[in-house]
């Protein structure tokens, strides 16, 4: 990660200089790749989870609002890595919730009521959530403690998105859950 950390002979066979409109070109279109993956992401959620797809995108939409907030306040700069390292978080934010959505549906299917459902399948998905968000934070964080420029951002991003995503996907979808279930008449839950 560093240069001349291995002792192996660097030859450079091939060196670009980009300008400021090249490098914004290149930022726009990193956005639009992002945006336009987060609305397919969100598409194909809500189609195959129904109700569930729904409280997947909106614990999507607040992972990302708090991953920008956090950005914000620490006045870090969004390069070309950060973001490619927003769209991992938005793919692991929709895997923690595949995950949570089907340890709900095969306690749905054991016969359990909708808040047992709720509960359980919440709890056994707890361990594979937080394992999973976890071994990635250690390889961002190494990237974020080693890494220079670029690979420092990705990190950054990476970190606090990975973080954010294991409090909405454990904790805002499930008081989401539970609050239609106080507040609404459900009988059956869609969730695929």
């Amino acid at each position: 990660l560093k240069a001349g950390a291995l002792p192996a002979r660097i030859e450079i066979i091939d060196r670009t200089v980009v300008g400021p409109s090249l490098g914004r070109d290149s930022i726009n279109a990193g956005v639009k790749a992002s945006l336009l993956g987060a609305i397919l992401v969100a598409a194909f959620m809500i189609v195959y989870h129904s109700a569930g797809g729904l409280v997947a995108v909106f614990a999507l939409g607040v992972n990302i609002i708090i991953l920008m907030a956090v950005m914000a306040y620490f006045r870090q700069t969004l390069t070309l890595p950060g973001i490619a390292g927003i769209a991992l978080t938005i793919g692991m934010a929709v895997d923690a919730n595949v995950l949570i959505f089907e340890r709900m549906r095969e306690e749905l299917k054991a016969g359990r009521t909708i808040g047992a459902a709720i509960d359980r399948g919440y709890d056994r998905a707890l361990v594979a959530i937080i394992d999973s968000n976890l071994t990635t934070v250690i390889a961002a964080a190494i990237l974020l403690a080693m890494g220079r420029g670029s690979v420092k951002g990705f990190g950054l991003t990476l970190t606090i998105g990975v973080l954010a995503n294991i409090f909405t996907a454990v904790f805002v979808t499930k008081v989401i859950f539970n609050f239609a279930l106080s507040h609404f008449h459900i009988k059956k839950l869609h969730i695929g």
